[in-house]
């Protein structure tokens, strides 16, 4: 059995916490916020995020960090994106030589154009940084619903250790070497979430849909690998398996702020009725500025950025993908001579 700390108590913090309770360890999980603490411990639900799944008398609820971070045998690091480093940062001073920390959320840092890991690796450098991604909505997870995900890790130690850690006959776990693969699917599926949700908000069908996906994880993978992650993560879960889930699912707040923002709302108003954090939004404009720091076209990604931040009209922006100057598909593909 292991002593676990959950960093966030949002909704994927919290089906995490019940996921590894249930394998039988011990969990801590913190929160920023007293009446969300008083909340889970009282209630023993999240009322507002996983409604209808409860959450076992013996999980411990706290503020305090400290008490979440130190002695724990690994740190599941569960907060939005926007606040990876803060937390990070507030959580440095009670973290071990070689703890090990694994990043649950999906996102790019405008500023330093950085993933998550980097971040945590940047604040808390004696740590042993993991990351967990792929399809995986805390809905379902909170529901025990069958799901898979893929673990990657510098070390394979860790992520044998860590993938022996979380999984269970609903709950199966790979494990890579490519995080930096992985966290680049993770970030900028979102953004490609958001422009099928504008699409679906916009009325159009199937056709547009499935459009999307195949070329959104074209332009996903071309600025991967030319990043250096492995082509291999973006033709697997935490590729195409996240952005297809992201793209479809009813869960998805990226999908449903995308829906709002093609129905007419701005993307300020999305986002307040979302209730959540869509990190799309924050992964956009990062997205943009590694197109162009790499020289690699990334067309969904650009328009999307423009709508949400140039108000640039929803189907203006289709259009003008729709009517880009022809090409082959594959650029690598030659014709016989």
């Amino acid at each position: 059995m292991a002593n676990v700390g959950i960093m966030g108590a949002g909704s994927w913090g919290t089906a995490l916490a019940l996921l590894l309770h249930k394998n039988g360890h011990q969990v801590t999980v913190w929160s920023i916020s007293e009446d969300e603490v008083k909340m889970l411990s009282e209630k023993r639900e999240h009322v507002n995020k996983l409604p209808g799944v409860k959450l076992p008398k013996d999980m411990i609820f706290t503020t305090d960090m400290e008490e979440a971070v130190k002695g724990k045998d690994f740190i599941v690091l569960a907060v939005p994106s926007p606040f990876t480093r803060s937390t990070a940062r507030n959580m440095s001073p009670y973290v071990a030589k070689g703890q090990i920390i694994v990043d649950v959320a999906k996102g790019i840092e405008e500023s330093t154009l950085m993933t998550l890991s980097q971040q945590i690796e940047e604040e808390i450098p004696n740590a042993q940084v993991a990351v967990l991604s792929g399809p995986s909505h805390a809905e379902e997870v909170g529901r025990g619903l069958p799901t898979i995900v893929v673990i990657g890790a510098r070390k394979k130690e860790i992520a044998e250790y860590l993938q022996e850690m979380f999984m269970n006959e609903v709950f199966r776990v790979y494990i890579s070497p490519d995080m930096k693969g992985m966290e680049l699917g993770g970030s900028l599926k979102n953004v490609i979430a958001l422009a099928a949700g504008i699409a679906d908000g916009l009325g159009y069908g199937d056709n547009t849909k499935a459009a999307l996906i195949t070329r959104g994880i074209a332009e996903i993978a071309r600025l991967g690998v030319k990043m250096g992650g492995a082509v291999e993560s973006f033709t697997g879960l935490t590729g195409i398996g996240d952005l297809i889930v992201t793209c479809a699912s009813v869960h998805s707040r990226n999908r449903k702020a995308g829906y709002l923002i093609g129905q007419g709302r701005t993307m300020q108003e999305a986002m307040d009725e979302v209730q959540m954090v869509v990190e799309g939004v924050y992964s956009a404009k990062a997205a943009v500025k590694l197109g162009q720091k790499y020289g690699v076209s990334l067309p969904i990604i650009d328009k999307v950025s423009e709508v949400l931040f140039e108000g640039k009209d929803p189907r203006e922006a289709v259009n003008e993908l729709m009517l880009r100057d022809g090409r082959p598909e594959h650029q690598a593909l030659h014709w016989q001579e």
